[in-house]
């Protein structure tokens, strides 16, 4: 494995604002916030996770509108893979802080900042300009981890419009876990499919989309099939809760395995996270008038044109999702709080072991998320 290089970045441009009540003295939190430097990792040339180096990073300001932020945990997902490949998108710049999931404690608020201080817990979205309402592509050029620097550093800079608020009683490990990932289960489940107690949900594979689809629809009083090439990643699924699991490698017809089990009737909701070339066999396991949602890439099958046809024998409703909202991040923080939900998270790693943990993710050994932490 290739040491990363020590690189120097410059500062952060902006104006600090000290709470009320908070005091700019020598030594003190704040002072301390933008006097010392701290690291983070830069994505570099784009050739792989090989490219990943840290950095000696200036100390940093928050501007006005912003908050600076203590990073006390971080969480991946395959798009930081994709991002350190240069095949997500546009190449961005070599100094870009990859990941875009993260959360932490606020050390500095900018001089316009009202209603955040210092010590509050908080997490964003990794589409920070995404408030609430419709989807709209302008979200990605403030992307975090791609068009705009992300979690994997020892301090970060958001919006203060983008932040949640963690709840008292999860952790920061929890919250990081709850971002992209969760935030899309959250789109197709609530926002897009209206989950009812009573739904039966397909969610293909067992990574942190459909680990996180799978607890969202338990708590929702759902039903919940899973399929996965590892028995024992389907035994960890039942385990939390799963009650139809099918191993697509020694059932390649695992379509008609989950009709079977729903007693022919089929599914009302897929979260269908591998893409067009899994979509055929998706409809195929649908009840009439169900909700599927497309977010995968992992097969994109660009030279297979799906089977549509279930769609208008069985009245189904197919729809794109590309992540969510902040107030969609905020009502899932809720929810789990209220249902004492804990997402499930396969491994943890030490800031220092940022690339072992991307490696960890690459094997596609994990089930759920793998998550950073011990920032320093």
């Amino acid at each position: 494995m290739n040491q990363p290089t020590i690189t120097r970045r410059d500062a952060l441009a902006g104006s600090l604002t000290l709470a009320a009540g908070a005091m700019a003295v020598p030594g003190g939190p704040a002072f301390a916030a933008q006097a010392e430097p701290y690291r983070c990792y830069e994505i570099g040339t784009q050739q792989g996770l090989d490219s990943l180096r840290l950095t000696e990073c200036a100390a940093s300001e928050p501007a006005d509108d912003e908050v600076l932020v203590a990073v006390r945990a971080a969480a991946l997902n395959y798009r930081d893979l994709l991002v350190l490949a240069g095949r997500y998108g546009q190449r961005q710049p070599e100094s870009r802080v990859p990941l875009g999931d993260g959360a932490g404690e606020i050390i500095a608020v900018g001089s316009a900042v009202r209603g955040w201080v210092p010590g509050d817990r908080v997490t964003a979205p990794h589409f920070v300009s995404w408030r609430d309402g419709a989807f709209s592509p302008a979200v990605f050029t403030q992307d975090l981890g791609v068009s705009r620097d992300g979690w994997l550093t020892q301090r970060i800079a958001l919006p203060a419009a983008s932040l949640v608020r963690i709840p008292d009683g999860m952790d920061y490990a929890d919250a990081a876990a709850l971002g992209a990932a969760g935030i899309t289960a959250w789109a197709v489940l609530v926002d897009f499919a209206r989950v009812q107690p009573g739904d039966i949900v397909l969610a293909l594979g067992t990574g942190g989309v459909a680990m996180l689809a799978l607890q969202i629809a338990r708590m929702s009083g759902a039903r919940v099939a899973i399929t996965s090439s590892s028995d024992e990643k389907l035994a960890l699924a039942r385990g939390l809760g799963a009650e139809i699991t099918v191993n697509y490698r020694s059932t390649p017809q695992w379509e008609q395995a989950v009709r079977e089990a729903t007693g022919g009737r089929g599914v009302d909701i897929v979260v269908e996270t591998v893409g067009i070339g899994t979509l055929p066999q998706s409809l195929a396991c649908c009840a009439p008038n169900a909700r599927v949602g497309l977010l995968g890439s992992l097969d994109s099958g660009s030279d297979r044109v799906p089977n549509l046809s279930p769609l208008y024998f069985g009245n189904l409703v197919l729809k794109g999702i590309t992540s969510g909202s902040r107030r969609m991040l905020e009502d899932l923080l809720a929810a789990c709080e209220a249902n004492s939900v804990r997402p499930h998270i396969d491994r943890r790693f030490a800031f220092a072991e940022a690339r072992a943990a991307l490696d960890h993710l690459a094997g596609a050994e994990h089930v759920g998320k793998v998550v950073i932490t011990d920032f320093g």
